[in-house]
């Protein structure tokens, strides 16, 4: 039961399925929604071009009936004649196409915005299975698209028929106007009856629409097991990135002990912190922090300071100071400028001393340390 239930498609879609499913092309489609849309928009745009489109339609009828004699003599005239006829025509028709072409256009990318995939274009061999086909004709999905194409045709052919008996009249009445005036009042009662028939939609989008998206979303559920899969594949292994925490870890260290030789001074805990500093004249604003750590850590630290000769320095509290406030590669604090000047005086002295004998300089016994930044005095708890 335990297994059943885990692979019933329970749970939401993740953020990571809905985008994968949008790469694939798989989103949310209303086919009755672009319809509507392009049935308003060419109502409404042949309603309101009806005057001009009548005009030019009425030239274009004229021009091709007319007789001339030349058209009868020279077949190249009567080419001529019907390529600049067309011209015309489709120079007429032409807002009307566009503002319909982008009316299709548009109503999908008002839904889900722009997308273009490849993978939507690709075959699936699988769609040409007729066992396949016939159960998705049968399925619960195939009823309601035949319940929505029949209540389409209802809707639609009796508000045609309604609208076209009410304005029977007005049609009859047609054939006593004038052409050019025929023309444009067929225009406009045609966009009226257009217009009205295509809000009739309306009802059919209201409803479409919002089962397209529950759909949509039921269809792209996942299972508790899918949900437990995709989590590891985009964490991760908890117990792969252990070890590769522990292998960078053990990397940063590494090259840690490697920067400890060229550092200038170690100040210690003694035993607890130990921060190996650096500093460059001319090439650094401040002294940097080249090593750290604490207990082992800060063991090792010292014992490759003191393979390579690396001065030590008992300083508790700036040691605590460094370590809690400070990363690798980072300048000291501004406000410890004065302590690790005289620290690094002391060294400098000490060099000397080592270099070209005398009087063995004394180290700092009180440094400046802020009290703020001794985690000891500041009462933050940490270990002295």
């Amino acid at each position: 039961m335990a297994e059943e239930s885990d692979q019933e498609r329970t749970e939401p879609a993740s953020p990571q399925r809905l985008q994968k499913a949008r790469e694939e092309g798989q989103v949310i489609q209303s086919r009755e929604l672009g319809t509507f849309v392009v049935l308003m928009v060419g109502g409404a745009t042949l309603w309101m071009m009806s005057g001009s489109l009548g005009q030019a339609m009425s030239q274009v009828m004229r021009g091709g009936l007319a007789f001339d004699p030349g058209v009868a003599r020279d077949s190249a005239h009567a080419m001529a004649l019907l390529s600049r006829l067309f011209l015309d025509a489709a120079q007429a028709l032409a807002p009307f196409l566009f503002l319909v072409l982008v009316a299709a256009l548009a109503s999908p990318i008002l839904l889900r915005g722009w997308l273009f995939s490849t993978k939507a274009l690709a075959p699936r061999f699988n769609r040409l299975n007729p066992f396949a086909g016939i159960k998705r004709i049968l399925s619960w999905q195939g009823l309601v698209e035949l319940v929505k194409s029949l209540a389409k045709v209802g809707l639609l052919g009796g508000g045609a028929a309604w609208l076209l008996w009410d304005n029977l009249d007005a049609i009859f009445s047609l054939s006593l106007e004038e052409p050019r005036t025929a023309i444009a009042h067929m225009g406009s009662l045609i966009g009226k009856i257009f217009l009205l028939v295509s809000g009739a939609m309306l009802f059919i989008v209201m409803i479409d629409l919002p089962f397209q998206v529950w759909n949509h979303f039921k269809q792209l559920r996942m299972s508790k097991d899918e949900v437990r899969r995709e989590y590891k594949e985009s964490e991760g292994d908890p117990h792969l990135k252990a070890r590769i925490r522990q292998q960078q870890r053990e990397v940063a260290r590494r090259r840690m002990m490697a920067e400890i030789p060229t550092a200038d001074v170690v100040v210690t805990n003694p035993t607890h912190f130990a921060v190996a500093l650096k500093y460059t004249e001319g090439k650094m604003r401040a002294p940097r922090v080249v090593a750290k750590g604490a207990d082992l850590v800060a063991a090792r630290i010292r014992e490759v300071a003191a393979e390579h000769k690396v001065p030590l320095l008992e300083a508790p509290p700036l040691a605590r100071a460094l370590f809690r406030h400070t990363e690798i590669g980072d300048e000291i604090p501004a406000a410890l400028y004065t302590a690790v000047a005289e620290v690094l005086a002391y060294v400098f002295q000490l060099r000397h001393y080592r270099e070209a004998g005398g009087t063995r300089p004394e180290a700092p016994a009180v440094l400046p340390v802020p009290p703020e930044l001794d985690p000891l005095r500041a009462g933050m708890g940490a270990e002295a």
